[in-house]
């Protein structure tokens, strides 16, 4: 296993979208979960390692509890709820940021394990904003994207000093 750097905002492939995941990504995965404990932190979506797949890796529990490691691949939303919750979001992507974004409450995601099985399951409270967070990386879209214009200037402006 191997940490591999992150890609720091405002990289540009942090903004494009990501193609679906068709090979072995085992050892992606196994330095997934490597560099996200070391940087540390809670998701990593494969583009923020340079790695344009739709995939990502989770442990929601591990700096709280136990461990409970989670791999992604071709996630999709299937459902969300109609209430928002507003959490205050960090990424590793963007150190020393932390952002109020509203997101569900709770989503139904759909995808593909490590084992290639099809997997369903309904999240809520944090980790529905951690794999929203994350599938948001997927899809090109970071923290800065779901901020109001004027917001977005006021942080972006504090980010670049």
């Amino acid at each position: 296993m191997t940490i591999r750097p992150i890609l720091l905002w405002p990289d540009p492939r942090l903004s494009q979208v990501c193609t679906p995941a068709e090979d072995d990504v085992s050892v992606l995965i196994d330095d997934m979960f490597e560099t996200m404990y070391a940087a540390p932190g809670r998701g990593l979506a494969a583009p923020q390692l340079g790695v344009m797949q739709r995939i990502f890796v989770m442990d929601e529990l591990w700096k709280t509890g136990t461990p409970t490691p989670m791999v992604f691949i071709n996630p999709e939303i299937t459902a969300v709820s109609n209430e928002l919750i507003t959490n205050q979001e960090g990424c590793l992507s963007i150190p020393g940021v932390l952002l109020d974004i509203a997101r569900p409450l709770e989503v139904t995601l759909g995808w593909t394990d490590l084992d290639g099985a099809v997997r369903s399951q309904t999240f809520g409270g944090f980790a529905a904003a951690c794999v929203q967070h994350e599938l948001d990386h997927l899809n090109g879209k970071t923290t800065f994207d779901r901020l109001s214009p004027a917001m977005r200037s006021e942080k972006l402006a504090e980010y670049a000093s």
